[in-house]
């Protein structure tokens, strides 16, 4: 048996979006890009961290009362948490009498993941489902990956890994033929931009889409349409000129842009794209048709 933990903010079940059929999506919590337009802010960090849901506080002040460090403090009828000073110790979680303060990390076994996906089996069967792990972003916790996907495998249950694809090659090779589907987010070509708005190059993302091709691995590219950042005109050029030079790709989801500005506040996060709007429909349909004019099959995803 394998001693292997991994950490993980939610498991969600009869997920549509997340691959074919009727899935089960874990998400693994720690991501080495920082996105602009992240829509799981809670997934960034590899640690656990406390939630706050204003909306369930009754402003008994337990918490604050309870904290060893001083972290805690009411303004505006809200607890104001000092993420600097504040160590995740959960003493204000125990204490909430409205489960206002609430863990986000929990940290289980590979074991004891497929335990829990298995309770889905009978929907993979009937759909043509499986299993797919998101985050975050699941490389970051690659032996626990790894080893999940092992027992996957063993149980003839179909996986698929959503991926920004940036680990070493080294990494993502061993990884590679324990799993069946790439999700596979492409963001912005251009390697400046990309450091910009996400805090790192994409050279290695882009190696390892190649090694995919290389081993004839299925692909679906995820491409997430953000106004005025991955919507550009040269942006689009570049991802589609790229994506149709990929003979295994086996089509496009695209994902507009949603503001999440409440789980930024919830967790205590800058979010730099909190007055941006989501793109307009017929931004959507220009953008969808631009990939099929290459041929390319696209649907507009979650």
């Amino acid at each position: 048996m394998s001693n292997i933990n991994g950490l993980i903010f939610d498991i969600k079940r009869f997920a549509v979006h997340d691959g074919p059929g009727i899935r089960t999506t874990i998400f693994l919590k720690g991501c080495p890009l920082s996105c602009w337009w992240c829509h799981n802010p809670e997934g960034l960090s590899n640690s656990q961290e406390i939630i706050y849901y204003d909306y369930k506080c009754m402003n008994c002040d337990k918490c604050i009362n309870i904290c060893q460090q001083n972290a805690l403090e009411e303004k505006n009828n809200k607890i104001v948490r000092n993420h600097k000073i504040c160590t995740s110790c959960g003493n204000c979680v125990e204490i909430c009498p409205t489960a206002s303060q609430q863990i986000i990390g929990q940290k289980i076994s590979a074991e004891n993941t497929i335990k829990e996906i298995e309770k889905d089996r009978i929907f993979f069967e009937t759909s043509n489902g499986g299993v797919t792990f998101s985050g975050g972003e699941p490389l970051m916790q690659h032996e626990f990956l790894k080893e999940t996907l092992k027992l996957c495998k063993k149980r003839s249950i179909h996986t698929a890994l959503d991926t920004s694809g940036f680990c070493h090659s080294d990494v993502f090779n061993t990884l590679i033929k324990f799993n069946d589907l790439f999700l596979y987010d492409l963001k912005i070509i251009d390697d400046q931009q990309h450091k910009k708005y996400t805090g790192v190059s994409n050279k290695k993302i882009i190696k390892n889409l190649d090694i995919l091709q290389e081993k004839e691995k299925d692909i679906i590219i995820r491409f997430t349409i953000v106004k005025g950042i991955t919507d550009t005109k040269e942006n689009l050029r570049d991802i589609i000129n790229l994506v149709s030079s990929f003979e295994k790709i086996k089509g496009i989801d695209l994902l507009p842009f949603h503001n999440v500005n409440e789980k930024y506040q919830r967790i205590g996060k800058q979010n730099k794209l909190k007055d941006i709007k989501p793109p307009s429909s017929n931004d959507i349909k220009r953008i969808k048709k631009q990939f099929e004019q290459k041929d390319l099959n696209v649907r507009i995803s979650g």
